[in-house]
């Protein structure tokens, strides 16, 4: 599990493709710093296992369903990524309750910068509309978010100037694919209720019935 306070900006060092898959290679001293192999470090949002570590660098293994789902099918050597490693247990959670579990791409829309935030528009893939709402919970290419306002294909967040500083949101242009995942408690949320908007009978009981 993550918070989605990105720890540091990284780059890619690597990247191999594999059948099915890629390889890549990550520089991000502070988050290898600690790392062992078998570690999760969320790299834009995306929860990879560290198979290598070297120099100051890890390398993980994604998936083919992970480079269908999120943007890490067009990441290139040089590219900035924001890193995470996985929340430790008693530590604060500073942003909310992220899986690393991508679950689609967007793109940005427009930027409004002003003195002290932007206002950054992102589309929003149809499936995933009915989970965003104002004022919850976001994950843009790893970042815990609010969401400002929200349409029917779009929200918008504002970003603070340390969010532009401290992660790759302050590099991105319009055009460009962002991993977005939902708050996974409004999918949960959604299935237990979908028995009782039904009408149907949802099989619990009692003890003792």
């Amino acid at each position: 599990m993550f918070t989605g306070i990105v720890e540091e900006r990284g780059a890619v060092v690597a990247v191999a493709q594999l059948p099915d898959a890629a390889r890549v290679t990550i520089a991000g001293p502070l988050v290898t710093s600690d790392a062992r192999q078998g570690d999760s470090i969320a790299v834009n949002g995306v929860c990879l296992t560290v198979v290598e570590l070297a120099d100051g660098a890890f390398t993980a293994d994604v998936m083919r369903e992970t480079l269908v789902r999120s943007s890490l099918d067009g990441v290139a050597a040089g590219d900035a990524v924001n890193l995470e490693r996985a929340a430790a247990v008693g530590q604060r959670l500073g942003g909310h309750i992220v899986q690393g579990h991508v679950d689609g791409t967007g793109e940005l829309v427009s930027r409004d910068p002003s003195e002290h935030w932007d206002v950054v528009r992102i589309s929003l893939p149809a499936n995933l509309a009915r989970y965003v709402v104002e004022k919850g919970s976001i994950t843009v290419d790893g970042v815990s978010l609010t969401v400002v306002d929200v349409g029917a294909d779009w929200f918008t967040v504002s970003l603070i100037p340390e969010t532009l500083r401290a992660t790759t949101l302050g590099l991105r242009q319009v055009g460009d694919r962002v991993n977005l995942e939902v708050d996974v408690v409004a999918k949960y949320v959604e299935k237990l209720a979908a028995p009782h908007l039904a009408g149907l009978p949802t099989g619990g009981g009692t003890a003792g019935e």
